[in-house]
């Protein structure tokens, strides 16, 4: 059995690869090109939070990422007609990669024995940074740019990871409820189409 976090990170891993990929099929990339940036968009974010902790790249020292993220290619491949058909399909599986990825890099820099906050950016680091490389690479105004709520989502269920532990919740538990509330925050923030003020420069 694979610990909570484990499982964080490789459905994380599959779920940003396969909304990098949905957005590369709407490009009309080739099938390695989807690929590539279905891997930038899974281990972008964790790979920045890994420098910045002096660390080595988690996916340098296990091929599984690399892997995880192929499989989430040939999910897209054999469900085509289902997954890049649907408008929402992008939008729920990056969602759900946010929630996972903010657990890990906070976890993971707990660990490392760094404070909250430091746990708490790190988080948000490993959750968007990811999202914002793919839309880079695909020729997107990068989302975490925009007036939706995604990172602040991500700094939301980091405080809320903060605030749990402050209970006697389990790891797992406090993994699990922090991860679903940057899922919330997002699906929320975009049904009810709540946003940050637009900064306008001058007329």
């Amino acid at each position: 059995m694979i610990d909570f976090i484990t499982f964080c990170d490789y459905a994380g891993t599959f779920a940003f690869a396969i909304s990098g990929i949905r957005l590369a099929s709407a490009k009309q990339f080739d099938w390695f090109g989807a690929y590539v940036v279905g891997v930038v968009t899974a281990v972008g974010g964790g790979t920045i939070r890994d420098i910045l902790l002096n660390a080595i790249p988690f996916w340098m020292e296990q091929a599984s990422y690399l892997i995880v993220s192929a499989l989430a290619l040939l999910f897209v491949i054999a469900f085509r007609k289902y997954v890049i058909r649907l408008n929402n399909t992008f939008f729920i599986f990056d969602a759900i990669g946010l929630g996972l990825f903010v657990v890990v890099g906070i976890a993971k820099t707990l660990d490392f024995g760094f404070p909250m906050w430091v746990a708490i950016v790190m988080g948000t680091i490993t959750g968007s940074f990811g999202g914002m490389v793919r839309d880079i690479l695909i020729n997107e105004e990068p989302l975490i740019f925009r007036k939706d709520i995604y990172a602040l989502a991500c700094v939301f269920g980091g405080l809320i990871y903060y605030i749990c532990m402050q209970t006697s919740m389990s790891a797992a538990m406090i993994q699990f409820v922090s991860a679903l509330s940057v899922f919330l925050a997002r699906i929320i923030s975009v049904k009810y189409h709540i946003s940050v003020p637009v900064l306008k420069g001058e007329e």
